[in-house]
């Protein structure tokens, strides 16, 4: 029988990811719904065909479109999932587990470790991992806060405790190298634009020191060493990462200076 739950997600052009994300955990609960902001591609069929409620929605955000999709939630439970993500079995059992076994009466949420599969293989150490979230919670008083690129379930003042679930969440998140170092510029904009909003400087310390911390934590101290290559690769490539998104404020300081 369906859980008393909605499984919540946002989407634009993900036919392939949804897929896999729905045929994962649709079949646990009473209701899915799918928020999209103007597929070209057979997503839209694709969440029909798992029975989903698809509503229209022009793209807000991360944050603000996730909070259309659990505004549209029904059951007194939530299950949210980005396309690109899926249950893996022991994760799956963990949440029938939740309720089967009386869990969702003590607490108003469950914690899952999230896993990326990334240049083939799993990456299990670093800042990748486990990358811990809160997906499964109480719908009342819960909303999506955070930044806007750096969303997260934040569940009201007087929540009973979260509990962690056994299972990782797996996540296709970078197709290859060339997609991850696409997605640079977009999180460096709207790291800019809130940098703007609270009117900070650009400031040299954190622009040198930032991305020597990221590659340090991700690489020795959080040992992203033990997943060879790719956890090497993952550790440059963050701190670059933070380079780019603290050098962008000096970029658009020094455009607005006329020219000696």
């Amino acid at each position: 029988m369906p859980l008393p739950l909605s499984i919540s997600i946002i989407s634009k052009n993900e036919e392939a990811n949804l897929r896999r994300c729905l045929a994962s955990a649709a079949d646990l609960a009473g209701e899915i719904i799918v928020v999209d902001s103007g597929s070209t591609d057979a997503t839209l069929e694709v969440a029909r065909e798992f029975g989903a409620r698809v509503e229209h929605q022009d793209w807000l955000g991360h944050r603000d479109q996730k909070n259309v999709a659990l505004r549209l939630c029904t059951l007194p439970w939530v299950l949210a999932l980005d396309c690109d993500e899926e249950l893996s079995p022991e994760l799956r059992r963990s949440i029938q587990a939740f309720f089967a076994e009386g869990r969702h009466e003590h607490h108003d949420g469950g914690v899952m470790a999230r896993k990326v599969y990334f240049l083939g293989r799993w990456i299990t150490h670093g800042d990748w991992y486990p990358d811990r979230k809160l997906r499964l919670f109480r719908r009342e008083g819960a909303v999506w806060g955070g930044s806007p690129e750096h969303d997260k379930v934040v569940l009201p003042a007087n929540a009973r405790p979260t509990l962690r679930l056994e299972g990782d969440l797996h996540h296709y998140s970078f197709r290859d190298m060339s997609h991850f170092v696409s997605k640079i510029n977009g999180f460096a904009d709207v790291f800019l634009a809130r940098q703007e909003a609270d009117g900070a400087r650009w400031r040299l310390a954190p622009t040198l020191l930032r991305p020597f911390w990221r590659f340090f934590r991700a690489y020795v101290l959080r040992r992203g060493f033990l997943d060879g290559f790719p956890g090497f690769w993952i550790a440059i490539a963050t701190a670059f990462f933070a380079f780019v998104r603290y050098s962008r404020k000096f970029e658009a300081e020094q455009a607005g200076r006329p020219p000696p």
